[in-house]
This record gives C-alpha cells, structure tokens and sequence, in this order.
C-alpha cells in the first residue's frame, strides 16, 4: 500500500537549517507531484511547498519563500524540504502528501521546533 514516512525534524536555533526527508513506497513515486504541508498548534494545515513528478517546477507558501527549497530524488523515491534561516514561526509538524488514484496520502509527520 502507499506509504509516505517523514523524517529529520528536530530541535533547531533560530536562524538554523533542517531537511526533512519523505521516504516513499507503493506507488510509482515519480508520476505523481508531491507536496510538503505544516500544521502549528491550534491552526489549520498549510501548504508549505509543491513540486512536480519531474521536479521542474515549484510552488512556494510566501511565507517560506527564499527560505524553503523543495526536492526530488525519483531514483531514490523521496521528496527533500530543506529549511534555512528557520524562525519560530516555521515551528509546527511537517506532513509530506501525495494524491494518487484520486486518493490523499499523508505521512505520520515530523516534528520541526525552532527556539532558543
């Protein structure tokens, strides 16, 4: 069945860097986009970044903008966040997310904390 496994969240300093990893299975991870999601506290899920199934186009949440950059490895079957110049506001759970056969597929998610 079609697994997405986050990982590489943690604890950072403002100002510091993380990539995330998004391990994929069950599917053909290469014919389908990919998105990365975040969900802080008490607030709505977010989109956060969007890449395409050949990774030649991106869409970034203003909020992350030149801060963010999302990837992909289709040969390894997994999506990258890398987060630089991370702030407390960026603290939330990242959820990697695929649609395939019209269906929503959520990783468990990784926790990704920026404080001092």
């Amino acid at each position: 069945q079609v697994q997405l496994v986050e990982s590489g969240g943690g604890l950072v300093q403002p100002g510091g860097s993380l990539r995330l990893s998004c391990a994929a299975s069950g599917f053909t991870f290469s014919t389908y986009p990919m998105s990365w999601y975040r969900q802080a506290p008490g607030k709505e899920r977010e989109l956060v970044a969007l890449i395409t199934r050949a990774g030649d186009s991106t869409v970034y949440a203003s909020s992350v903008k030149g801060r963010f950059t999302i990837s992909r490895d289709n040969a390894k079957n997994t999506g990258y966040l890398q987060m630089n110049s991370l702030k407390p506001e960026d603290t939330a759970v990242y959820y990697c997310k695929a649609i395939v056969a019209s269906y929503v597929h959520w990783g468990q998610g990784t926790q990704v904390t920026v404080s001092s």
